[in-house]
Formats: structure tokens, C-alpha cells, sequence
């Protein structure tokens, strides 16, 4: 069958069901002529009249009722499949990449992208998992996952986590052998445990802030390491004061196991955001994720 023949059996459908070639006209958005002008071809090319036509009406003739018993559903059934193809082309499907520090994949990214997966089994997400801020447009990444302050100037920015803070802590023993600072430049004359930063390979300068007056210290030590696990741990074994997030210490805390010292030096910051340049270009996978954080963040 031709395509135009198709065509014109679709038309032939709607004025048998409208009964009218005037509404079938409306309903198809051409004129009534060119209505009559397609029905009169496709019943030459039958060699049958299928439309009876009056000055007030238009019936079916036997013809055309055994043509309309075939074609309703077959056009009814090509209908069905076309809103499914439409359907398809809306679910979130494809692959989408995020860079993120570790922090930010456990603590608010992997269960946003646990329940993208499972919702949707057209969409692939690659996570590259990395404390250094990279740059998402030169490295083709869909987006990132930083702390609101780390975030340039020109991205799209949606918070997706809660304030978040920093505390330095020791074991007892530490503080039983080394005593307490009172003030972050006390510092300077405690075993601390340095964090190499990743982005720029320096030393991490700890920064603290009282009464909006803000105040980094380099700090000494005897242990350098680039993962704040492993900070953490040096401080469970009393080699040194760690500056980390509270949420990776909530046990730590309430145990006992670590101590806090500098709260008053240490007040919550702007938490996670998900970054990316241009809301006009993103694919309905990543839209999904984004979706899912904000709704796990309100």
C-alpha cells in the first residue's frame, strides 16, 4: 500500500465517523473540497462507492461498512503503537556523568542515583568520584556535585544536601597528654593531621570563622594524608587533632571515641549543589537525577 492511500483511508475513517464531510473537515484542519476530492479518489481506486451522500447527510454504504470494520481497528491499533513510540521517547534513558567528591557520593548523591536506576532502566550514570574541581564543560560531565562555595560563578546551581560543618577533634588520650587549644592559632603547638589537597597539591590551610571574621591556619604535623578516612583514623589512634566533617564522626561523638575542640570557631557552611552550564540543553536522564536530589533535599 502506498502511502498516500493510507492517507486517504484515514480520511475516508473520519468523515464515516463523523458523518459529516463538513465536521470532518474541522476535525482534519483542510477544507471540505479537498475531503470530497480524497474520497472520490480512493473510491476510483476501489472501484466502489463507500460514502452516500445527500444534501443533509452522508451514510455508509455495505462497501463502506465492511472497509470501516477493518479499518477502525487497524487504525486504532497503529494509533495505540504511536503513543507508545511517544512514550519511549520521554523516558529518561542515556547516560549520564557526574564528578563528585567521595563525601558527596555517600552522602547525598548515591541515593538519589540508587532510585534513578531502579526507576528507570534506560539510564546509565558514570560517577567519577574525585576531590579535585574539574572542569565539567572541557570534560564533558552533564554536571557536579561541589559545596555551594566551590561552585563558579557562571553554572546553574541547585542545593541538594544540608548545611554542613567542619570540627577539629582528638581522642582523650591525645588531649589528656597534649591539653586543649583555645583558640585556632594554638594550633600551631599540636601534632594535626595535614589533608594534600588534590585540586592544587598543597597542604590544606584549616579555616575557621567567629563573629563573621574569618581565620585559616597551617597547621603542623607529624602524618600527611589526602583522604579524610584516614584522618579520621589517625585521630582514633591519638596520633594527632583531625579537622573533618561531623556527619563522618556522628558515632565518634556520641561514643566518646573523639572529642571536639574550636566549636565556637567552627560554624555550619552552605552544603552540596549540583552544578551544570545550561538548563536549556539537559537530557531527560540527568533531569531525572536532578528531580530526584531536589526532592530528597526539600
Amino acid at each position: 500500500m502506498r502511502r498516500e492511500e493510507l492517507s486517504d483511508l484515514a480520511v475516508f475513517l473520519a468523515v464515516a465517523e463523523a458523518r459529516s464531510f463538513t465536521r470532518a473537515a474541522a476535525v482534519l484542519g483542510t477544507s471540505q473540497s479537498a475531503i470530497s476530492q480524497i474520497v472520490r479518489r480512493l473510491e476510483a481506486s476501489l472501484g466502489l462507492k463507500l460514502l452516500s451522500r445527500t444534501t443533509r447527510n452522508v451514510g455508509v454504504t455495505e462497501a463502506g461498512e465492511r472497509l470501516l470494520e477493518t479499518l477502525s481497528p487497524a487504525l486504532a491499533d497503529i494509533d495505540a503503537r504511536l503513543a507508545e513510540l511517544s512514550q519511549l521517547r520521554e523516558q529518561p534513558s542515556g547516560t549520564v556523568r557526574i564528578t563528585c567528591s567521595q563525601h558527596a557520593a555517600e552522602t547525598v548523591l548515591w541515593p538519589a542515583v540508587e532510585a534513578v536506576m531502579a526507576r528507570y532502566p534506560d539510564v546509565h550514570i558514570e560517577l567519577s568520584i574525585d576531590s579535585a574541581l574539574t572542569n565539567i564543560v572541557s570534560e564533558r560531565f552533564d554536571g557536579g556535585v561541589r559545596l555551594g562555595e566551590q561552585v563558579e560563578k557562571d553554572m546553574i546551581a541547585v542545593r541538594i544536601g544540608p548545611d554542613l560543618q567542619m570540627l577539629v577533634v582528638g581522642a582523650p588520650a591525645y588531649f589528656e597528654r597534649h591539653g586543649r587549644p583555645l583558640t585556632p592559632r594554638d594550633l600551631t603547638m599540636h601534632y594535626c593531621i595535614n589533608l594534600r589537597m588534590a585540586t592544587r597539591g598543597d597542604l590544606y590551610a584549616w579555616e575557621f570563622e567567629r563573629d563573621g571574621h574569618p581565620l585559616n591556619v597551617r597547621v603542623g604535623g607529624r602524618l600527611v594524608v589526602n583522604h579524610g578516612e584516614m584522618a579520621i583514623r589517625a585521630a582514633l589512634a591519638g596520633l594527632g587533632l583531625a579537622f573533618v566533617m561531623t556527619d563522618r564522626i556522628a558515632v565518634e561523638l556520641d561514643s566518646g571515641a573523639l572529642v571536639p575542640v574550636l566549636e565556637e570557631w567552627s560554624p555550619p557552611f552552605s552544603g552540596y549543589h549540583l552544578y551544570y552550564p545550561d538548563r536549556r540543553n539537559l537530557t531527560l536522564g540527568f533531569r531525572a537525577l536532578l528531580d530526584e536530589l531536589r526532592s530528597r533535599a526539600s
